[in-house]
């Protein structure tokens, strides 16, 4: 029989009182079940530092309430060894969370081993933002499916970062991939929450972009502009329950209009769902292009991303024939649906696509 561990009583800061004690009781082979109200990863990662044993853990639902995890406690960890945090079975957003909150807790001279299902190389560039130059990232397995980095802070953090969720300094990333990355995050950040990004001037062309992909629901502000230095805090407005019903009324009123004015458009089959919110920016529309290729006429696939993917559509509609179809689905913070498909037409009128479901 499992042994049960409820943490839904305790408060945080027994958390982990509770979970030393429970692992420390056991033998070296023992699985327990661990139910908690919130993220319990960070606190196996301090066991796994204190204790020098390896934990293996793997959760029941990627986003279920309360949280299940099942550990089993496994052999002693070897001389300069570090504990491994397999963050494959989380959703995009947790991960996120779930490393920052482990992070802030290392020591200097802790760390962890990370295994990803693509190159982490953005959590880097947030980690070295946020906290300065006290992380040493070392990769040690690159294969297909299964990344390892070695993480470990070097040093106390440096950084104060009061106020916001997350930051980084655009001039540490590579140019190709800074607007992808920092949309990416930006999708997975909570209402109410800020963004502050480091740059050499005022990102005036991705401010741009957030008013094309995301209107009037965020506030952008620039706190600090000198010489090769520019600091601005972008806060995602925070949407009331009324305002988001609306919002999926409006969506759904404005699908069905699409549907009655465009009679003569087969609305494709959805064949697959392409979940690109794990993939590196630069993987993302080489995936989706792809999926588009090889459809055949009248069927299609639901693109799910972690925000609005508006400069997709605008590619597609430029390059794309009449056959192109684009239909939102869903539009939460971190969760965009999009049925992408190649329809039937039954005319040859060439506007027929022109405007489909237009994301405006």
């Amino acid at each position: 029989m499992v042994t049960e561990i409820d943490l839904r009583d305790s408060s945080p800061r027994e958390f982990q009182d509770r979970i030393d004690d429970a692992f420390d009781e056991i033998e070296t082979g023992t699985e327990v079940l661990v139910i908690s109200d919130r993220d319990i990863d960070a606190h196996l990662i301090q066991y796994q530092i204190e204790r020098d044993y390896a934990l293996d853990w793997d959760h029941e639902d990627p986003d279920a309430e309360p949280r299940e995890v099942r550990v089993s406690k496994q052999k002693p960890l070897g001389d300069d060894e570090l504990g491994t945090f397999d963050v494959r079975d989380l959703i995009p957003q947790r991960r996120h969370e779930v490393l920052l909150d482990t992070f802030n807790r290392l020591g200097p001279g802790e760390g962890f081993v990370l295994v990803n299902d693509h190159d982490p190389k953005p959590l880097y560039y947030e980690l070295r933002s946020m906290h300065g130059d006290v992380i040493d990232w070392e990769y040690t397995s690159r294969e297909s499916g299964e990344w390892r980095v070695k993480i470990v802070k070097t040093d106390a953090s440096i950084a104060d970062n009061e106020g916001v969720i997350t930051r980084y300094d655009v001039r540490e990333i590579p140019k190709p991939d800074r607007h992808e990355t920092i949309h990416h995050r930006y999708g997975m950040i909570p209402d109410g929450e800020t963004m502050e990004l480091i740059a050499p001037h005022e990102p005036r062309p991705l401010r741009r972009e957030f008013r094309e992909q995301y209107d009037d629901t965020f506030d952008w502000e620039v706190v600090e502009k000198e010489p090769g230095r520019c600091r601005v805090q972008i806060t995602k407005a925070e949407r009331s329950e009324s305002t988001a019903d609306d919002e999926d009324l409006t969506s759904t009123m404005s699908d069905n209009d699409e549907v009655s004015a465009e009679a003569s458009v087969e609305i494709p089959e959805s064949t697959a769902e392409l979940d690109v919110r794990d993939l590196p920016p630069a993987q993302r529309h080489e995936k989706i292009f792809e999926a588009y290729a090889d459809l055949d006429d009248g069927a299609g696939f639901t693109l799910v991303n972690d925000h609005d993917p508006k400069p997709l559509y605008h590619q597609f509609d430029a390059e794309a024939g009449p056959e192109f179809y684009w239909e939102y689905r869903k539009r939460d913070p971190g969760e965009f649906r999009v049925l992408i498909g190649k329809a039937e037409t039954h005319d040859d009128d060439p506007t027929v696509a022109e405007d489909p479901n237009a994301p405006f």
